[in-house]
C-alpha cells in the first residue's frame, strides 16, 4: 500500500479561479476534510503568474496583456514571473510532518520533483532536478517548481511546459533596460526546452497530464483516489478568485 492522495484532474481554469483552488484545497488538506492531494490542470486563457514577492509593474507590461487577453494573477508562492500557455501545471498539497513533506525545503523538492522526472520518462527523456526547484532535459528546462508552507501544509507548484514562445512571453513581460529583446529571445531559446521541441512532435495535454499522474504516483508511491473538488472547495475558490486573485490589492500589492 502506497501514500493515501486525492487526485483532481481540473482541466482548464482562468488564472484566479486556478489560485483560489489551489488555496482552497490548501484549506481543506489543513482542516483534515481532504487527503494529501495532487491536481493538474490547465490555463485559460493564457496568463502570467508573478512570484510572491514580486512587483508587478517591474515585471509586466499590463497594457500589452490586456490587449492579448492574458490575465495576471499573483501566486501565494515565490519564484519569478511565468507565462502559462502550452504547459501542464500540477500543484501538490500535504500536511506538514508527512513522510512527503519532510522539513527542509530543498529536500522536499527534491522528493516531489522525482516526480515530474518519472512522468517524462515514458517519452524517452532523461529528466533531471536541478536545485533548488528545476527540472532539466538536455542541459535545458522544461519544468520550474515553486513552494510554501501555510496553514500546516506545503504547497508545491509547477508545470511542464508542451511547448514554448519566446516572442509572445518577451511582448508580454518587460524587457530589463540593460538587456536587448534579441539577445533575452536567443538566451531563452539556449536554455529552456518543451516537450515539443524535445521530441520534435506535439504533445497534446491529455497525453502529458496522464504521463505526469502516473509519473507522481510511480516516485512517490501514492495509493490515489480520483475525486472531484467538492461544492464548498469550489465556493472557496469562487470567493477567493473573486475577492482576491483578480483584485488589484492582491495583484499590484507590492
Amino acid at each position: 500500500m502506497g501514500y493515501p492522495f486525492s487526485v483532481l484532474e481540473t482541466g482548464y481554469g482562468q488564472a484566479a479561479f486556478n489560485m483560489g483552488l489551489d488555496e482552497a484545497i490548501l484549506e481543506s488538506v489543513a482542516a483534515g476534510t481532504r487527503l494529501p492531494t495532487l491536481r493538474l490542470y490547465g490555463w485559460k486563457p493564457a496568463a502570467i503568474s508573478l512570484g510572491y514577492f514580486q512587483k508587478m509593474e517591474d515585471e509586466v507590461d499590463v497594457e500589452a496583456c490586456r490587449r492579448a487577453g492574458v490575465d495576471i494573477v499573483r501566486r501565494i508562492t515565490g519564484g519569478g514571473a511565468v507565462f502559462h500557455e502550452a504547459e501542464v501545471t500540477y500543484s501538490v498539497v500535504i500536511p506538514e510532518g508527512h513522510p512527503l513533506a519532510p522539513p527542509s525545503i530543498a529536500e522536499s523538492y527534491g522528493i516531489l520533483c522525482a516526480g515530474i522526472i518519472e512522468g517524462l520518462a515514458p517519452f524517452g527523456l532523461e529528466a533531471v532536478f536541478a536545485p533548488i526547484n528545476d527540472i532539466l532535459v538536455a542541459g535545458r528546462k522544461i519544468s520550474g517548481n515553486a513552494q510554501t508552507r501555510k496553514r500546516g501544509c506545503l504547497l508545491q507548484h509547477g508545470t511542464v511546459l508542451l511547448s514554448v514562445d519566446p516572442e509572445m512571453m518577451f511582448s508580454l513581460l518587460k524587457v530589463p533596460k540593460e538587456k536587448s529583446l534579441g539577445k533575452l529571445i536567443a538566451d531563452v531559446k539556449a536554455r529552456v526546452t518543451s516537450l515539443e521541441d524535445a521530441l520534435g512532435r506535439a504533445v497534446a495535454y491529455p497525453e502529458a497530464e496522464a504521463a505526469l499522474l502516473d509519473g507522481f504516483v510511480r516516485a512517490l508511491g501514492l495509493d490515489i483516489e480520483k475525486a472531484e473538488p467538492t461544492e464548498m472547495e469550489l465556493a472557496s475558490a469562487a470567493r477567493l478568485a473573486s475577492e482576491k486573485f483578480s483584485l488589484a490589492s492582491w495583484n499590484a500589492r507590492r
